[in-house]
């Protein structure tokens, strides 16, 4: 079971570094850790089980966040009209983006990064990705809400991208042009 010890904290060299393709078909020792990716997701949204062992609640995951440098993620989020999207891919790849924008009005955190960083983070309004479940099945999600800036953080997690790597230094609160302003 991943706990908040196995999770590297920011400044760990893994973290910005593009992570490597996994082979398909997986080995079990990836489906091993794409299953602990996203049980630890749930497990930090369930209060018993993030308090018995000191889990950060989190709505994503990343393999280099675990200190492995292989494109695995893991999503479990609900979007605002409740519909869940929980998934471990192998591989995810946004395939297409929406020219618009938007980010989330409270800002974005990380578990690896201890401390609140204050700012706006834009993304695209909506993507298409394509990824492989732990079965080797192609998945195509469409996103838009909370739900697309979710995957679009953990897959910048594969490229070595921060969230704040998108803030802007001068003016974190400066309005983004056009952008859908979202809440948590």
């Amino acid at each position: 079971m991943i706990t908040m010890e196995d999770i590297v904290r920011d400044g760990h060299p893994t973290l910005r570094k593009a992570a490597a393709e996994v082979s398909l078909p997986a080995s079990d020792e990836d489906k091993q850790i794409l299953r602990e990716l996203l049980e630890y997701v749930k497990n930090s949204q369930n209060p018993e089980i993030a308090e018995k062992h000191k889990l950060r609640p989190g709505i994503g995951l990343a393999a280099p966040q675990i200190n492995v440098s292989k494109r695995m993620i893991a999503v479990h989020i609900q979007d605002e009209k409740g519909t869940l999207y929980s998934y471990a891919l192998f591989n995810p790849k946004i395939i297409s983006h929406s020219v618009e924008k938007s980010y989330l009005q409270s800002g974005e955190g990380c578990l690896s990064v201890d401390e609140a960083i204050p700012g706006f983070v834009p993304r695209h309004a909506r993507v298409t990705l394509k990824g492989y479940n732990e079965k080797g099945e192609e998945v195509k999600l469409r996103l838009k809400g909370l739900p697309a800036i979710c995957f679009q953080h953990e897959i910048d997690h594969l490229n070595g991208i921060m969230f704040y790597d998108y803030i802007n230094k001068q003016e974190p609160f400066k309005p983004i042009e056009g952008a859908i302003a979202i809440e948590r």
